[in-house]
């Protein structure tokens, strides 16, 4: 039986910075079915917790956004607590890391770190 594969090009976007730094960790790890797992786990200050995951598995219950070269899975656990981020990558002198800019949050810890909807 062949899987169904859902996309929803809205879900989610992810920068072109972004893509291009999961390109390079794709290519480190050497597989090209590699995708990039977006999730939300229960914990922290706020609540919840972003996850962000280099994954060759697509699930039933799976969403996938495919843009600049570079596929987003979501569970389906996920995908409300999401709707509508952006994933981008940031690089300054201070640090450098992925940032998700996400509309549906209504506080923040303190720390940054986990967020309520």
């Amino acid at each position: 039986m062949t899987k169904k594969v859902l996309y929803e090009p809205e879900l989610v976007k992810i920068t072109e910075m972004a893509a291009k730094k999961v390109k390079e960790f794709i290519e480190k790890e050497g597989n090209s079915k590699l995708n990039l797992r977006l999730y939300v786990t229960g914990g922290g200050c706020s609540g919840l917790s972003y996850g962000l995951a280099l994954d060759d598995e697509i699930n039933d219950d799976d969403l996938i956004v495919e843009q600049n070269g570079i596929k987003v899975v979501v569970d389906s656990f996920t995908v409300p607590f999401i709707r509508g981020s952006v994933i981008d990558y940031e690089e300054s002198l201070q640090s450098s890391g992925f940032r998700i800019d996400n509309p549906n949050v209504r506080s923040t810890c303190a720390c940054g770190h986990s967020f309520n909807v």
